[in-house]
Formats: C-alpha cells, sequence, structure tokens
C-alpha cells in the first residue's frame, strides 16, 4: 500500500481518530467537499476539536473548532474516541491515566455534540463525567464473560489501582467505591454505535491472555445525557481473533463502521515505546507492535452471542507503530497518525 502524507498543524497538539463528516450544512460552510473530525490529545474536550477539509479545489485545510462546554469546561482531558449516533457526535475519554498511572478521573467521560452546530459559530459540547461508573461496568462485564483477559503486572496494579484508591481514599472522594483492588486498568481508544443502539468499546489495554484485542458492549450511553441520567450497562465482551502477531499483544486504536453491517479498526501496541509505560515495563510484548487494518463482522446483541469474532487483515501498516484513526471512504482508506506536534493524515 503506498500512502500519501497530508500535514496539519492544529492546536500544537496529536490527533485521535478520525470520523468523517455527515453534516453538508457543516461541509458548505467551510467550502468542503469532505472532511474528517479529530479529537486533540491530553486538553480538555472544549479545547480539543478539530475538523479535517478537503477544499472543493482539492486542497486539505485544518480548522480547530471553538466549542463551549458550559460548567464542565476545563474539567476533561485524553479525549480518545469519536463516533456517530443519532445525529449526534460522541466523544469518549479513555479512562486511563498517565504512563505511569494513576487512573485519572476527568479522563472518565463521554461528550457530545451536533454536528450541524459546528457550522453556525462556538459549538455547544455536553460533557458528563461518570466517575468510574463505566469503569466498574466494563470491568464487571469481562469477569463474568467467558473471556480470559491478561493479568495486571504488579507495577501496573500497583501504579493504576491501588495508588488510584489511596488517593481517592485520601481525598474523601465517593468514586473509590466503584473500584476494587482486582480491577484491569481500561485504555479506552476506540468506540462505534451498532444498529441497535449500543456502542462497541474498543480497548487498547486489558487485551486477553492470548494477546487479542477486547471489545466491550454497552447499551444506554445516550441515558447518560437525560435530565435523570441512567449509567450505561454492559451487554457483551468480545475478543477479535485471528490478526495478532504470534507472540504479542494487541489492542484497539479505532474502530470504524462500514456500510455492509461490519467494521474496520486498527489494532497495534498496548501502549507507546520510549515514554515511560508502565504497561509495557510489565508487558513488553505489547510495545513493538505495528499497526494493523482489519475487518470483522458485528457482534448479535443478544444472549448467547458468540465472544469470539474472527477478523481478516487488511493491511500490515507497517512500519507504523502509531495510527490513531481510520476511515473508509469514498472507495479510499484515510489514516491518522499520533505523531508529536503536528497532525498527519495518510491517504492511500
Amino acid at each position: 500500500m503506498t500512502l500519501r502524507l497530508v500535514e496539519f498543524v492544529v492546536g500544537g497538539n496529536e490527533a485521535s481518530d478520525l470520523l468523517p463528516v455527515r453534516s453538508p450544512a457543516l461541509l458548505r460552510a467551510h467550502g468542503a467537499r469532505r472532511g474528517f473530525w479529530t479529537v486533540l490529545d491530553e486538553g480538555p474536550v472544549e479545547r480539543c476539536l478539530a475538523l479535517l477539509l478537503e477544499r472543493e479545489d482539492g486542497a486539505w485545510v485544518a480548522h480547530h473548532v471553538a466549542a463551549d462546554a458550559g460548567a464542565e469546561n476545563g474539567r476533561t482531558e485524553d479525549g480518545e474516541a469519536l463516533a456517530h449516533h443519532d445525529g449526534w457526535v460522541y466523544v469518549f475519554g479513555s479512562h486511563f491515566g498517565s504512563k505511569a498511572g494513576p487512573l485519572r478521573p476527568r479522563r472518565a467521560f463521554v461528550a457530545r455534540f451536533r454536528e450541524e452546530d459546528a457550522a453556525t459559530g462556538v459549538l455547544p459540547v455536553r460533557v458528563v463525567r461518570n466517575r468510574f461508573r463505566l469503569h466498574r461496568a466494563v470491568n464487571d462485564a469481562l469477569a463474568g464473560s467467558a473471556l480470559v483477559p491478561l493479568p495486571p503486572g504488579e507495577r501496573v496494579r500497583a501504579r493504576f489501582i491501588v495508588e488510584t484508591l489511596a488517593r481517592g481514599t485520601a481525598r474523601q472522594k465517593s468514586w473509590v467505591s466503584r473500584l476494587t483492588p482486582d480491577d484491569l486498568p481500561l485504555n479506552v481508544e476506540a468506540a462505534a454505535f451498532t444498529p441497535a443502539g449500543t456502542v462497541l468499546l474498543g480497548l487498547r489495554f486489558p487485551v486477553t491472555a492470548d494477546g487479542e484485542p477486547i471489545l466491550v458492549e454497552l447499551a444506554g450511553v445516550p441515558d447518560m445525557f437525560e435530565a435523570e441520567p441512567a449509567w450505561p450497562r454492559a451487554v457483551g465482551a468480545y475478543a477479535v481473533t485471528g490478526v495478532t502477531p504470534p507472540g504479542a499483544l494487541t489492542g484497539f486504536r479505532a474502530v470504524a463502521p462500514l456500510p455492509d453491517g461490519g467494521y474496520a479498526a486498527v489494532i497495534g501496541s498496548i501502549d507507546a515505546l520510549g515514554k515511560g509505560s508502565v504497561l509495557l515495563d510489565d508487558h513488553p510484548m505489547g510495545g513493538d507492535v505495528t499497526s494493523r487494518h482489519i475487518r470483522f463482522r458485528a457482534p448479535r446483541t443478544a444472549e448467547g452471542a458468540a465472544h469470539l469474532l474472527a477478523a481478516e487483515l487488511v493491511a500490515d501498516l507497517a512500519p507504523f507503530h502509531h495510527v490513531e484513526g481510520l476511515a473508509e471512504l469514498d472507495g479510499s482508506c484515510f489514516y491518522v497518525t499520533d505523531e508529536d506536534h503536528r497532525v498527519a493524515l495518510w491517504v492511500d
């Protein structure tokens, strides 16, 4: 596969995920024939939304979107995954922590906005911080499933779970009741809604004991945004099989729905090399893994749904270790990579 690079500088930060723009009004407002949403790392979500747009003349431009999260301004960080549902764009926080831990409550959030609102001024963004409720739902789902997750190493458990519990207890945080010493730290990197309205969360960590990437299916995510919110519940947990290189550990980096009801995805390393990752200290086989573009069929949202999903390899994206988003659109594949201080879009 030969890829063409389109390079942007957007807010001096790197990008996560790639979501096609569906709103004709938004494209018209920018004189664009197509485009993608991306979310920038690290900062609060309202400062980290951007558009990558192809104008009618074929030139690509980036637009840093002005947004307002109201009372939640400045109270989130590390948006990682984007997904469309029912006219909304959803943004999922990583629910993780820094490379050395602990877990950070600011990253345990889901936000959403109306895509068309970005065409007319400052974009209103609604944020719901779940205070580890999603962490609890996912951990309970994994514990009750047929999957066997890879046990975290002792350093991972100490830095991400034990230290989080200690800090929360010392600060008298109510969310400590939603963590237990045996929990797995979650790193949410990908999301896609199903036709049934559930959402598939792609986890970068944990992975299975065989090193394969895990999806957890949640119902009720939109209910978080009601006047009287209800919290998501897990309805399935799945391992995607047949695409992890022998001896490696691979987690999800991106998931995108396809018109035929299947899904495209990127899998790759469980954390970045050379950045002090405690995960890689305990699990070095998850580091030097190049990204892979795969496809798989959707799980059935029903009791007894298969927990193993066979996948096919579309492309080995070597030498890239850091593909963060993909889209299959208009007969082309688009990838965005995690680069220092720039956004890199690759087009086949």
